[in-house]
C-alpha cells in the first residue's frame, strides 16, 4: 500500500496522469468542432475559429489550417513567454487536437435542428475539454499564448486580449456565415467559459463563511460540537471603532448552510454573515489532498 501511495505521489505518475486529461481533453474539444459548431456553421473564436472560416471560405482542413496558425504562435511563446520547457505540454495538446479535428471529420454528427440545443452542448463540451487540458497544465494554443505573451510584456490583462481578439475574429465571421452562426457563438463561448471553471476549480459544492459576531465563544462552540465542523478565529479590527474583533471563518458543505445560520441567529440576531461559494476544498471533512 505504501508503494502504491508513493507512486501516486510520484513526478512519473503526475507526468502520466496530466498528459492522459491533455489527450482527453483536446479529443473532446476536436470532436465538438466535428459534432456540434462546424455541422451548424458555428464558429468557434480563437485560432481554431480561424480555421473554421477557412473551411467555410475554401473547404481547407480546419484542424492543418488550426496548426499551421498555431506555429508561429508556438515558436514566438518559447521565444518570449516561458521557455522550451514550458510549450512542450502545449505543442503536445495543438498537435493532438488538431490532428484529431481531421480525423475524426467524417464522424456524423447528431444532425441538424435547433440550433441553441447544439449550441449549448458545443459549449459544454468545448469548457470540458479546454478544462481538462487546463488541469494537464497545458494549453490548447492560440489566443492563450498571444495572452500570456502580451500580459508579460506589455502588462495586458488577460480578459482585454481574449476580449479584443477574440470579437475581431467574430465581426470577420459575420461576413463570412451571417449574423446568427455568430450570436450562437456567443453562447457557445460562454457556456464553455463557465464550465472551464467547473472543471478547473470544482462545481462549487462547499461554503466558506465569515461571522462577526458578540458571541464569540458561544457560536464557535456551536459550529465545532453541534455541527462538527472545524472554525478558524481571525484577528479583525472594526474599522470605525477601530477595536480588535474576532471574526470566525468556517468551511461547510452546501446541505449545512441553512443549518448553520438558524445556529447563528440562536446565538446572536444582529451577527454579519457572509456566504460565499467555494469552488474547491481539499482536507479534513472535504476531498484529500492531491494534486491537481
Amino acid at each position: 500500500m505504501r508503494r502504491i501511495k508513493a507512486w501516486l505521489r510520484s513526478k512519473t505518475f503526475q507526468g502520466i496522469r496530466d498528459y492522459t486529461l491533455i489527450t482527453l481533453g483536446a479529443l473532446i474539444v476536436a470532436l465538438n468542432v466535428n459534432l456540434f459548431l462546424e455541422p451548424n456553421r458555428v464558429v468557434s473564436t480563437g485560432v481554431t475559429g480561424l480555421g473554421m472560416l477557412a473551411y467555410y471560405l475554401w473547404g481547407w482542413p480546419i484542424g492543418l489550417v488550426t496548426l499551421l496558425l498555431n506555429v508561429p504562435l508556438i515558436l514566438a511563446g518559447i521565444r518570449w513567454g516561458g521557455g522550451v520547457r514550458f510549450f512542450v505540454r502545449t505543442i503536445f495538446a495543438v498537435v493532438v487536437m488538431t490532428a484529431a479535428i481531421d480525423l475524426t471529420a467524417g464522424v456524423p454528427a447528431p444532425g441538424r435542428g435547433d440550433a441553441l440545443i447544439y449550441t449549448l452542448f458545443g459549449g459544454l463540451l468545448d469548457g470540458v475539454g479546454i478544462g481538462l487540458v487546463l488541469r494537464g497544465q497545458g494549453t490548447t494554443g492560440g489566443t492563450d499564448i498571444v495572452a500570456q505573451i502580451l500580459n508579460r510584456r506589455r502588462g495586458i490583462s488577460f480578459g482585454q486580449i481574449f476580449l479584443f481578439v477574440n470579437g475581431l475574429i467574430l465581426l470577420t465571421a459575420v461576413a463570412v456565415v451571417g449574423w446568427e452562426p455568430v450570436l450562437y457563438a456567443l453562447i457557445v463561448n460562454f457556456v464553455s467559459s463557465r464550465v472551464v471553471d467547473g472543471v478547473q476549480e470544482g462545481v462549487g459544492y462547499a461554503r466558506s463563511v465569515m461571522i462577526l459576531t458578540e458571541k464569540t465563544d458561544a457560536v464557535r462552540q456551536m459550529i465545532l460540537q453541534d455541527l462538527g465542523r472545524g472554525v478558524t478565529v481571525l484577528e479583525a479590527r472594526g474599522g470605525y471603532t477601530d477595536l480588535p474583533r474576532p471574526a470566525l471563518y468556517v468551511i461547510v458543505h452546501r446541505s449545512e448552510i441553512t443549518r448553520l445560520k438558524r445556529m447563528i441567529a440562536e446565538q446572536d440576531a444582529d451577527a454579519f454573515v457572509v456566504v460565499s461559494e467555494a469552488h474547491e476544498v481539499l482536507g479534513e471533512g472535504f476531498r484529500p489532498i492531491r494534486a491537481a
